[in-house]
């Protein structure tokens, strides 16, 4: 039996082992601004549809509008991600680590405005309605042991720790007690 491939982060912020799909939603942090929060999302695309790669094409850019009627409702919003965890396990980075990705919106985290500029967010495969998989927390676990090796992060909160009452994400379903268990 062979041991999984150890994490790792380039000087960017690109992770060894993730597949990268480098998406245009992103630009620089603020400088001397450190990187001390992750954020946990969810999302499907339509929702509660877990099999395509909608989600792949809204954070590249190339989502068709027109081929699910939910698509209107989100029309030409340019998100992101720095990670994206599939329902299998599988690992997806957009954005480095170094760079801001668009994926907190309107927010606040101990009193500082605009979480984008010092958080990591990482989206689960998933919604508020139901578990998420054992493969997802096989593969989230670790990565959140790295960021917290590689940055000086404070806290790993959900995205409606820091948008409440506008984000509900990751849900009632998402068992925080476990990540802590499996990353302190």
């Amino acid at each position: 039996m062979s041991l999984p491939a150890p994490l790792s982060l380039d000087m960017a912020g690109w992770l060894s082992t993730a597949r990268q799909l480098p998406s245009p939603n992103c630009d620089m942090r603020p400088e001397g601004r450190a990187i001390e929060l992750i954020v946990v999302h969810n999302i499907s695309l339509p929702p509660g549809v877990f099999e395509g790669d909608a989600v792949i094409a809204l954070f590249t850019n190339q989502l068709d509008w027109d081929a699910n009627p939910y698509y209107q409702s989100i029309r030409d919003i340019k998100v992101s991600a720095h990670f994206f965890i599939r329902r299998d396990g599988s690992l997806i980075q957009f954005v480095p680590c170094s760079l801001r990705a668009w994926h907190a919106g309107v927010s606040s985290w101990q009193g500082c405005e605009r979480c984008n500029d010092f958080s990591i967010g990482i989206e689960l495969e998933g919604t508020d309605d139901l578990p998420f998989t054992d493969a997802q927390y096989a593969s989230l676990a670790p990565l959140v042991r790295q960021l917290k090796q590689a940055y000086p992060i404070q806290a790993v909160v959900g995205h409606s720790d820091i948008a409440a009452g506008r984000k509900t994400d990751p849900g009632p379903h998402f068992d925080w007690q476990r990540l802590h268990e499996q990353t302190a």
